[in-house]
């Protein structure tokens, strides 16, 4: 009996370590696989030393194609046809960021449960229930009835594949072995995902529940005086006085009693500050070349891998630099010969909410124009890791799905979605932004640029451009609704057929200005126009003072070069702190002040208003700022069972600036009746002690860098695969708008000319391998502020690119 039961331990236990050794459990990795060291994570360390030369033959090419990779490993693709760039761009791309493009894909697709288990279901069931694979086959129909973006698109997908095909387990991307899965096979639909989360990461937040709960609290009175359709003062992407130079479409009228709408108790979520970008272009008449520079730096969040790849696509017709967006055929930020361009937000109402009324619970017709309506049912299929599928059944009416009846406990990302109500969203249409890029790719004027957009749909941007001809121009672009004025500033009720979209903004009528007399373009995510345009877009865009300063900087701006721009971009000044500083210290009672609160007062009055690494005053006036906010704004708007949201800081900077005596300055709550002035001094005592209590006595821990934090987390927040703590300035506010993990993520530089100069820097490297050198080599110099020099060569042996080393493809 003791030899037989020897024997079954012995048996027992081996097999008990295999299966626990080769079992994820939680966030810890198959060991026994992660650790083997002919498959495990040993393989993706890479060598520093690359081979010069190298061939491969591969069947989905039609002839041979010639990658010259650069000094920063970044490929410059020459090809003989359409299909070979964008096949290549497509094997280059997941050679590169294969991992990146597979888990950004799940994610938007409500997948992420396939690979890490039923902790991911409420993520999944949100963007099913968002309609992100709706609204990316109803793209894809879009690309696919193009013959051009048709081709594009299964050309980059084959590429994909390939490369996916020629792996081993030992070659597979680091983070596959952490989490324990292999890649499937990429398909066109997954291009269309990635740019619906794009979308959804520029257009998804939305405040009119918020403003709808306000509505009904305060009134339309106060709701129009603290939340007003245009800030006290802005400096218009459009220039002020444009005049438009077309007869506008009737806007259908307001329907009566639109105001009354009613809202449920729906927490939702506020769009973040900082998250936008700039750009602008100078005409020859401001620059030292004579030719125009453009610049662009798209604000997002940060990530390792990088958001972006840098890609040189050269073929018959096509010869352009820049950025691409891994898992998407084309430059989406980049230049040729001829014509540059670059994107920011619009930030365009085009995602609104409807109250639906059912008829019963079982949700199969709802109220519309005094009759019922038959739903659509759509069943989402979430397929989960160790655990039996899920079918999720989601209500789909003419204005879109019904995202929730009821909302998940804990998911942050649903706090932006009322029960019971339906999303109309201009992401679920029909578009083909891939034929934008495609044709501004190979731009050669103004009119191909005014050609390309007509084809972009969302998320709305506004498209700047220059060229070597001397033309400089900007449009905010994209497929906008024909609304009434405030159509979706409140929750609109989804039984009148009067709150519908009712017609489109023509493309050739939505805001644009060639050569101004300025003499240059300009974005900053602020207002599109001035009042004047006849259309409504939104009525609340990003704040006033990054387009104020950019706009003051090229006013002032003669004989420019590449370098005046690139320090441009780096600029920390607060047009806020200019505007908002002096009238705040003025208010401060110095004989109430401890000795902490005493020198703290010093350093900002004496602080220059830069959010330099090193400004301690820059460290005070951020939450010296935040916390008056509060203090103005929380007795009236926070309210547990009715939430709301803030006005905006520029209308707080104008009650503070205008009207020091208003009574929202008076905190309810309390018995007396505050001021103004007391509040500016009690927020500035608890910025201090808040400060004190946290980094000690005022010095270098005080520095605005050190409090700020930014850093450059993992895409999927990996420890240890994200950068340290980077001590560099910049504040949301500023050109340079940087937070904790969010900011520039990519700065480019373009000089046109003869031959035109690109210059540019994002804050990680090429590779998606954490293995790799070429992970996060140009880092550091993004928090520098520099630019690399970026190379359109003219062909492969063109001697200005560094040549790191070279890749022959040929047909198998």
């Amino acid at each position: 009996m003791k030899n037989k039961f020897k024997a079954f331990i012995c048996v027992i236990i081996p097999i008990l370590l295999a299966f626990v050794l080769n079992t994820k459990f939680g966030s810890v990795p198959p060991l026994l696989k992660f650790l083997n060291p002919f498959t495990g994570f040993w393989q993706n360390a890479e060598k520093m030393s690359v081979a010069k030369k190298s061939t491969i033959s591969l069947k989905g090419t039609q002839e041979t194609v010639e990658v010259v990779f650069d000094d920063r490993m970044i490929p410059h693709i020459f090809a003989k046809n359409d299909h070979d760039v964008y096949y290549t761009q497509g094997y280059i791309t997941a050679m590169n960021r294969l991992w990146q493009m597979d888990f950004q894909t799940r994610f938007a697709a409500g997948r992420l449960s396939e690979v890490v288990g039923a902790k991911a279901i409420e993520v999944d069931r949100y963007q099913r229930r968002m309609g992100m694979v709706y609204g990316a086959e109803n793209s894809l129909k879009g690309m696919m009835e193009d013959p051009k973006s048709k081709a594009m698109i299964e050309a980059y997908t084959a590429g994909i594949n390939d490369y996916i095909h020629s792996l081993s387990s030992a070659q597979l991307p680091l983070e596959y072995k952490i989490l324990d899965f292999t890649p499937e096979d990429w398909t066109p639909l997954k291009c269309a995902l990635l740019l619906k989360q794009m979308s959804a990461v520029l257009a998804m937040g939305s405040d009119e529940f918020y403003m709808s709960n306000i509505l009904k609290k305060y009134g339309p009175e106060v709701t129009a005086d603290l939340f007003p359709d245009y800030p006290f003062r802005e400096d218009p992407i459009i220039p002020v006085g444009t005049k438009w130079d077309f007869k506008p479409l009737q806007v259908p009228k307001t329907p009566a009693g639109f105001t009354e709408m009613t809202t449920g108790k729906v927490k939702t979520k506020v769009l973040e500050d900082g998250i936008g970008s700039n750009n602008w272009a100078l005409s020859g008449a401001k620059t030292a070349s004579g030719y125009p520079i453009l610049a662009n730096d798209p604000h997002l969040n940060l990530t390792l891998p990088s958001i972006w790849y840098q890609i040189q696509l050269n073929a018959p017709g096509l010869n352009a630099y820049g950025v691409s967006l891994p898992g998407a055929p084309g430059i989406t930020i980049g230049f040729n010969k001829d014509i540059a361009w670059g994107v920011t937000n619009v930030a365009a109402d085009v995602l609104d909410f409807y109250q639906i009324k059912f008829k019963d619970q079982t949700h199969k017709q709802y109220k519309y124009n005094n009759a019922w309506k038959n739903t659509t049912v759509r069943l989402e299929t979430i397929k989960i890791r160790g655990a039996k599928n899920e079918i999720d059944t989601v209500f789909y009416t003419h204005h879109g799905p019904v995202v929730y009846f009821q909302k998940p406990e804990k998911l942050s990302m649903a706090d932006n979605v009322p029960t019971g109500n339906a999303l109309r969203w201009i992401a679920h249409d029909k578009s083909n932004e891939l034929m934008t890029f495609y044709l501004l790719n190979r731009g050669k004027n103004y009119n191909d640029y005014r050609k390309a957009l007509t084809y972009y749909t969302a998320p709305a941007q506004n498209f700047i451009f220059a060229s070597s001809a001397n033309d400089i121009a900007i449009t905010a672009n994209g497929k906008f609704p024909l609304k009434w004025k405030d159509q979706g500033k409140f929750i609109l009720d989804g039984s009148d057929p009067k709150n519908d979209w009712q017609g489109w903004i023509p493309y050739a009528e939505n805001p644009t200005v060639k050569n101004p007399e300025r003499n240059f373009v300009s974005s900053a995510n602020q207002s599109s126009t001035d009042p004047s345009y006849p259309y409504y877009i939104n009525w609340e865009f990003g704040s006033y003072e990054r387009g104020k300063r950019i706009n003051d900087r090229l006013k002032a701006m003669t004989k420019a070069t590449a370098d005046s721009i690139r320090i441009m971009q780096s600029d920390s000044y607060s047009i806020l702190a200019q505007d908002l500083l002096p009238a705040l210290i003025s208010k401060i009672d110095p004989a109430k002040l401890n000795a902490t609160q005493k020198e703290a007062l010093e350093i900002t009055s004496k602080w220059d208003k830069f959010f330099t690494a090193k400004a301690i005053g820059g460290s005070i006036f951020d939450l010296w700022t935040k916390r008056l906010f509060i203090d103005i704004w929380d007795d009236e708007f926070t309210i547990a069972s009715v939430p709301m949201r803030y006005p905006s800081k520029d209308r707080t900077v104008e009650l503070i600036l205008k009207d020091p005596g208003s009574k929202w300055f008076d905190n309810v709550n309390t018995p007396q009746k505050e001021t103004l002035n007391d509040l500016v001094n009690e927020a500035f005592k608890y910025t201090c002690d808040s400060l004190e209590r946290k980094y000690g006595p005022i010095g270098k821990r005080w520095q605005w860098a050190n409090v700020k934090q930014t850093h450059v987390p993992h895409l999927a927040n990996i420890p240890g695969m994200g950068s340290e703590t980077l001590l560099i300035g910049g504040a949301k506010s500023t050109i340079n708008a940087l937070g904790e993990k969010n900011g520039p993520s990519w700065r480019m530089v373009v000089e046109l000319g003869k031959t035109p100069k690109g210059h540019g820097v994002y804050p990680g490297g090429q590779s998606g391998n954490p293995g790799s050198f070429f992970y996060d080599d140009m880092l550091g110099t993004w928090a520098d502020g520099k630019l690399y020099d970026l190379y359109l060569m003219q062909s492969a042996e063109d001697t200005r690119g560094k040549v790191l080393s070279r890749l022959k493809i040929s047909k198998k």
